[in-house]
């Protein structure tokens, strides 16, 4: 049996918002043996004060298959018994989740590699476009992806 055959993972790409207390529950209930959680959570942001809201758009099927395969790959090289990655779409304003990564193990250090190898291909490689719509009432440009994000993915 392949390694990542006995992950349980969960994808979800949704507009509506998660219970992350929620989806860690049911992450380690799906994990059996779990000694560790490991969360990442991605909040809209606002640094300068003058985005009104961040839209998302994506690729349905396209973006829920990438995700998968790039869990596949985490669970195929770290010792993980549950993934799960949910990405909202949509309109969300300052302050509201993007993003939620749990990744449970028996042991901490293989859920934190995951998580983070996962956040890292999220970010590079899941069909999703950004637009920032300003607190003026203007459209912004499309947020445009960052080197520093394909040089954390390069270090996997």
């Amino acid at each position: 049996m392949n390694v990542a055959d006995a992950c349980f993972i969960r994808v979800k790409v949704q507009s509506e918002p998660y219970d992350t207390a929620a989806e860690i529950e049911s992450a380690k209930a799906a994990g059996g043996h779990v000694g560790a959680v490991v969360t990442f959570s991605g909040v809209c942001r606002d640094e300068s004060g003058r985005l009104a809201a961040l839209e998302l758009e994506h690729y349905p099927g396209m973006a829920e298959a990438e995700i998968r395969r790039i869990a596949d790959e985490a669970a195929g090289r770290w010792p993980v018994s549950s993934l799960t990655v949910i990405h909202r779409y949509g309109r969300l304003t300052p302050g509201e989740d993007i993003v939620l990564v749990v990744a449970a193990s028996v042991h901490r250090q293989a859920a934190f590699d995951a998580a983070s190898f996962l956040m890292d291909y999220l970010k590079t490689s899941a069909p999703f476009w950004k637009k920032e719509h300003l607190a003026d009432g203007s459209s912004g440009a499309w947020v445009e992806a960052k080197d520093a994000d394909d040089d954390a993915a390069a270090r996997w």
